[in-house]
């Protein structure tokens, strides 16, 4: 008999839906009465958009943010057709009867996609999307030159329907940073000449500067999946992930035994190592040799060696054998050792822990509404 693919699994993970829902409601309660959407771009960070977007929606968001247009495409497949779906990195060339075949928003960055838009919104009758202005982060949106000789444009009757005015704070994670009172200044001042459009400045951080900074919507994203928006505080938001790793092998070890690659650690000890199923080709970061834990039993143990590609060793000498044994776990993501505290010891953030998940794991989705379930 074919063994279950839990069974066959190197590790598993658990994603907690109710939790995304619950932390999306704390968020928006905070930003009322301005809006609150979802930023559920790179694969909803790594979680699973297709199951993560949907569960948002049945916990009462409607607007959307994605990065591309064929992670937009994929989204409107699986949400209500009321869901609003903006692709941040704007329209390309070629691309605009995808957007409208598939009622995405483009989030205009450049004159010359606006031109493009504008004439499609003509040809096809009034054609929704947000502008993108540029205050402080040097990435996409209109320079604040390109803004001055459009801003008279854009208040006049158009066969563009703006859904709003965005930008993007640089700094939001430093509350004490000028930049972010200078490009709240700058933000407002253009919003002064767009008074007719819904404004858009704050993603996650950006919530906790105040409501001064919230406008008509507010864009969170890694908050939402536990990343903690105000590092240096207590986190607000509820774990979403757990990972656990399964034990290939244990062994006793004497003193001076090499450990890894380029024999990073040597044994000061006899003890017990175990070797895990999971390695950077499953996104356990190789900046985290040497720095990472693990638990068993309630009890942290710590990483040895290098992480190579497919495996890791925990030092588990202190630990009941009976507790370490091929075919069971050692915990690496949980509510103690959360995504950011692994981002520490690999020196990262939070995002990128999320976001470099690997595919191998086997994924257990908790939470699911009910009229998910048949997904899940």
């Amino acid at each position: 008999m074919t063994a279950n693919p839990a069974d066959r699994a190197g590790a598993i993970l658990e994603v907690d839906l109710a939790g995304i829902a619950a932390n999306w409601r704390l968020l928006a309660r905070r930003v009322d009465p301005a809006g609150c959407a979802a930023v559920v771009k790179a694969d909803a960070y790594g979680l699973g958009a297709a199951l993560v977007a949907p569960a948002l929606a049945a916990g009462g968001c409607r607007r959307f943010f994605v990065a591309t247009i064929d992670e937009g495409i994929a989204l409107r497949k699986v949400l209500p057709e009321s869901a609003e779906i903006a692709v941040l990195n704007g329209l390309l060339p070629g691309c605009v009867d995808d957007f409208i075949e598939f009622r995405l928003v483009p989030v205009l960055n450049d004159p010359w996609q606006i031109a493009d838009w504008r004439s499609a919104a003509a040809r096809h009758g009034k054609g929704p999307a947000m502008v993108h202005i540029d205050t402080g982060m040097g990435r996409l949106g209109l320079t604040v030159r390109e803004f001055d000789r459009l801003a008279e444009e854009l208040c006049r009757p158009d066969p563009i329907e703006w859904r709003a005015l965005i930008s993007h704070l640089a700094c939001s994670d430093e509350p004490q940073h000028p930049l972010n009172g200078i490009q709240l200044e700058r933000f407002a001042a253009a919003r002064r000449r767009l008074a007719h459009l819904p404004a858009s400045l704050v993603a996650s951080s950006g919530i906790f500067l105040g409501p001064e900074f919230h406008f008509d919507l507010a864009r969170p994203g890694a908050a939402l999946y536990g990343v903690n928006p105000q590092p240096g505080c207590p986190n607000p938001m509820q774990q979403i992930v757990r990972l656990k790793g399964r034990i290939l092998q244990t062994r006793e070890v004497d003193r001076d035994q090499t450990v890894g690659y380029g024999a990073l650690h040597v044994m000061a000890a006899p003890g017990r190592l175990a070797t895990v199923a999971v390695g950077y080709a499953d996104g356990w970061l190789r900046s985290v040799s040497q720095r990472g834990w693990g638990r068993v039993s309630g009890r942290r143990v710590p990483l040895l060696g290098r992480v190579s590609m497919d495996l890791i060793v925990f030092d588990v000498s202190d630990i009941d054998p009976a507790s370490v044994r091929p075919g069971g776990f050692i915990e690496l993501l949980h509510e103690d050792y959360g995504v950011d505290d692994a981002a520490a010891d690999a020196g990262t953030i939070g995002y990128e822990i999320l976001t470099a998940l690997g595919r191998r794991y086997y994924r257990v989705y908790r939470g699911a509404p009910p009229s998910m379930l048949s997904q899940c």
